[in-house]
């Protein structure tokens, strides 16, 4: 794989938390890559390191160690302001519990990542675009509560892919939903990888949600035990 191939380059990354007199080492010396378009799988069991590398990942938190590029913009060593532009227009959030704005419609969720970017072009074109984009071209003045849960997590998706990330990172994001509505998410987010190249990040202890993915990389004690790949 080719530098202009990656998206993501992860070298050594390690993250120590002080918890008083006691250190607590959540990762240990990390590596990978991934590709453009590449549908990747983060499994582990608690305290594995999962949460701690989606926040390195999202530009939530730095590595006390390493480098963590994307897009080849070495973003770990970035000031707080640098991180949120770069978490605001590279990257997508898809929650476990959807995290949308409860008296705000779909199209004001939806055209919320756009304003924190500055963008005053054709928001609402854009967000409107990205719901029929996600099958809720019909409900974009809809309020989260006279929405089921899996149409929330619809124009989670949508809010995630308004400003054309370059990943979309999703951290259980079927976690809240009934079996027949997660497997449409799931079948979605893969719809969304196929048609536009989104490159996808998932973070699940649910082996049917990482069957998904290409890759899987399995966690333990802040360690890559191994990787799978799929396809």
């Amino acid at each position: 794989m080719t530098e202009q191939d990656q998206v993501i380059r992860v070298e050594n990354l390690s993250k120590v938390y002080q918890m008083g007199e006691i250190q607590v080492h959540a990762l240990r010396g990390v590596s990978f890559t991934v590709k453009k378009g590449e549908v990747l799988a983060i499994m582990g069991p608690s305290g594995s390191g999962k949460s701690t590398l989606m926040n390195m990942i999202g530009c939530l938190d730095i590595p006390s160690q390493g480098d963590y590029y994307l897009e080849d913009e070495l973003v770990s060593s970035l000031d707080d302001d640098r991180l949120a532009v770069v978490r605001n227009r590279k990257i997508g959030f898809v929650f476990q519990k959807f995290n949308l704005l409860a008296r705000a419609t779909a199209l004001a969720n939806v055209e919320l990542p756009l304003r924190y970017a500055g963008f005053n072009g054709t928001r609402k074109e854009k967000a409107q675009k990205a719901l029929e984009a996600v099958g809720l071209g019909d409900r974009i003045y809809h309020q989260p509560n006279e929405l089921s849960g899996g149409q929330q997590q619809r124009v989670a998706i949508a809010r995630a892919l308004v400003n054309d990330p370059a990943i979309i990172l999703a951290d259980e994001p079927t976690g809240n939903l009934d079996s027949k509505s997660g497997d449409e998410i799931m079948n979605l987010l893969l719809d969304l990888n196929k048609t536009q190249g989104t490159t996808l990040l998932i973070v699940t202890h649910d082996p049917e949600v990482a069957s998904i993915a290409e890759r899987i990389i399995y966690l333990r004690d802040g360690e890559i035990e191994k990787q799978e790949y799929r396809q």
